[in-house]
């Protein structure tokens, strides 16, 4: 039997992030309070740094990054 893939919203995942670094709480603690795996909240506030970093936005839905302009392809002649 599998389980079916759990899905959690853009703000389910910041709020997540925002009471780790407000609440002065583990990822571990947080994971409990919501109900989900630790490794989740983990990965969530490595994604959120790692793209604030690169200035595009985190969490944009279904595992595709934002494009910039800059990285479009350009057109074929």
């Amino acid at each position: 039997m599998s389980v079916p893939k759990q899905k959690f919203t853009a703000e389910f995942k910041q709020e997540a992030v925002r009471l780790v670094r407000t609440t002065g709480k583990s990822c571990a603690q947080i994971a409990r309070d919501l109900g989900v795996p630790p490794h989740y909240v983990v990965r969530w506030k490595q994604q959120q740094d790692t793209q604030t970093a690169a200035g595009r936005p985190a969490f944009t839905g279904r595992g595709i990054p934002a494009l910039s302009p800059q990285d479009e392809a350009p057109p074929n002649p």
